[in-house]
């Protein structure tokens, strides 16, 4: 079967995104979101779609030939509808007749449209078997522990020939439905994965034309077969990506069209492919997916989201972006992109990708890896953006959904880069920085280190608390609640407290005995102690270096253990 019968979706059923109000991508009056029962027969309307668009009926007929063959068409859905049998109980038995019922009607069907393909009549009461067994077929979705017959009577396999069962794939991999029966998921996915499933779905998405509202709806709910999938199975992301997903959602969300929900969701995919995976961020690298990725969010720059989805795409772009940003050759583009200066444009305009804009500089000069980006900043001018956000913390994070503490750790963590990475001239640059204005950096860099150097401890305690209670109740203390107290101490802020000391252990040692004087002269005017800081520096470089090699992590650790003992 071709393109045009791709044209009956059915309203997305398990549908978790947010959509539009006024009915989704293309427009129209009734939502994608809407639910719709499983095993429900399709409508006049839409099986009328399918079929008189579904095999080429209008090849080679003028209008009066169209209209009087849809007129039939039509006569026959009602007739079909007023016949409707009632609902069977459905057990393995009934399932499996089911799918051989389809196989055998979709057989049927190809074979006249290939005897016939410029005479419609010969194969239009095939056409509607087939539509009716297929809408039957949406029943299986609810018994996930049946799948396995899906895949044993071959169905998969013509299943994907079709395609125009893109809702009925929705509603099979939705992830309620998988996570019911994992073993009958596991055999669907499978055999999905075997059929190239993502090849399949990117080939039709390609054809697919957004401007048709049922059309729009097919891409929606193909991408959340591919959601559903990944979700199930994360391991699929980097086969999906190099099945064509990647470059496809690259090119829709470059796409210059006005913003719609497939956009967000197209978004929302890209993200998720990118989750702790080198080799998908190291694919869109080579797509030049971060000039795409720059580009898009450059846009945000003078300007905020005009709706709440648009800025969860906005939100999704950046996240992409940040995730790509792990790997070091990634790093290389966006300086070549100029990343850095778009960034530092963000900071200084104070709209809403202010906030993911430092979080984004964070990424890119963290560790060794971002020496080079630590020196361009620099040099455009970035002392400049970043010391005012450190001296004083915006009002306005709410909009945005960031808290106090992020806005705080991502400044310090990339003022704690810069003096790692910083050398010769551009270091020298960032320490003058300290000594300015009387040393007021210095001083604000010390009341930080108090304000979470409380919260810290207040957190400690209540930990020890509850640790005491435990041991008198005899409990034992396992991993999982080890766990959870250590969440609960970075959650008060353990980590900005570990930035913060890093910068005043480093900058103690800087050379510049000003700035060493004002960090001890503070200290002890409010009762502070070395001896705290050089626990919490050790804290520190015991968990320094995660995902690097030994020999790093060893050279890391010395270095770190170097500047607490000239503190």
């Amino acid at each position: 079967m071709d393109v045009g019968e791709l044209l009956n979706y059915q309203p997305d059923r398990g549908a978790k995104r947010l959509r539009q109000e006024d009915g989704g991508a293309a427009g129209g009056d009734d939502s994608r979101g809407g639910k719709q029962q499983k095993g429900q027969s399709v409508r006049d309307s839409a099986r009328y779609r399918e079929v008189t668009t579904g095999g080429g009926i209008e090849a080679g007929m003028d209008a009066n030939e169209q209209t009087g063959d849809r007129k039939k068409i039509l006569e026959k859905l009602m007739d079909r509808d007023e016949d409707e049998p009632e609902a069977e109980l459905v057990d393995e038995s009934s399932v499996k007749k089911m799918i051989l019922t389809f196989e055998k009607r979709s057989y049927k069907n190809q074979e006249l449209r290939i005897k016939f393909p410029d005479n419609p009549e010969k194969f239009m009461e095939t056409e509607l078997d087939l539509n009716d067994i297929i809408q039957e077929m949406h029943v299986i979705a609810t018994m996930p522990d049946l799948y396995h017959l899906l895949v044993e009577l071959n169905s998969v396999h013509s299943l994907l020939g079709l395609l125009t069962v893109v809702d009925l794939l929705q509603e099979l991999t939705d992830i309620d439905t998988l996570q019911e029966s994992e073993e009958g998921a596991e055999v669907l996915i499978d055999a999905l994965l075997e059929g190239q499933v993502v090849a399949l779905l990117v080939q039709n998405m390609e054809r697919l034309d957004e401007q048709v509202k049922e059309e729009a709806d097919g891409i929606y709910n193909t991408l959340a077969i591919v959601e559903n999938m990944a979700e199930f199975r994360p391991g699929l992301c980097a086969e999906a990506a190099q099945q064509g997903l990647m470059q496809w959602l690259l090119k829709r969300i470059k796409a210059k069209i006005p913003f719609d929900a497939n956009k967000l969701y197209c978004s929302e995919i890209l993200a998720i492919l990118l989750q702790n995976n080198d080799n998908t961020r190291e694919l869109l690298g080579e797509m030049d997916g971060i000039d795409v990725l720059l580009q898009q969010l450059s846009v945000f720059k003078r300007h905020n989201p005009s709706t709440a989805e648009e800025q969860e795409m906005m939100e999704n772009l950046f996240d992409a972006l940040c995730s790509c940003l792990m790997l070091s050759s990634n790093r290389d583009r966006f300086l070549k992109g100029e990343g850095l200066q778009l960034m530092n444009l963000m900071l200084r305009e104070k709209k809403m990708s202010r906030t993911s804009g430092l979080k984004v500089l964070d990424h890119g000069m963290i560790g060794p890896e971002g020496a080079d980006n630590c020196h361009k900043f620099v040099d455009i001018l970035g002392l400049r953006t970043i010391f005012p956000l450190f001296m004083k913390t915006p009002k306005k994070l709410k909009k945005t959904g960031a808290s106090e503490k992020e806005h705080e750790e991502h400044v310090s963590s990339i003022i704690a880069s810069m003096l790692r990475n910083l050398k010769s001239q551009q270091r020298t640059r960032l320490l003058t920085k300290f000594t300015e204005n009387d040393c007021e950096k210095v001083d604000r860099l010390m009341e930080l280190h108090f304000k979470y150097l409380e919260a810290v401890q207040q957190a400690d305690k209540r930990i020890e608390g509850e640790k005491h209670e435990m041991v008198r109740r005899g409990e034992i203390l396992d991993d999982s609640m080890e766990n959870e107290f250590y969440l609960r101490r970075l959650d008060a802020g353990q980590f900005v407290l570990q930035l913060i000391c890093y910068i005043m252990v480093e900058i103690s040692n800087s050379g510049i005995s000003q700035l060493q004087q004002r960090v001890h002269q503070i200290l002890n005017l409010r009762g502070g102690s070395v001896k705290v800081v050089r626990h919490i520096m050790r804290e520190y470089a015991e968990s320094i270096g995660d995902g690097k090699t030994d020999e790093f992590k060893e050279a890391e650790r010395k270095r770190i253990m170097d500047l607490v003992e000239g503190f």
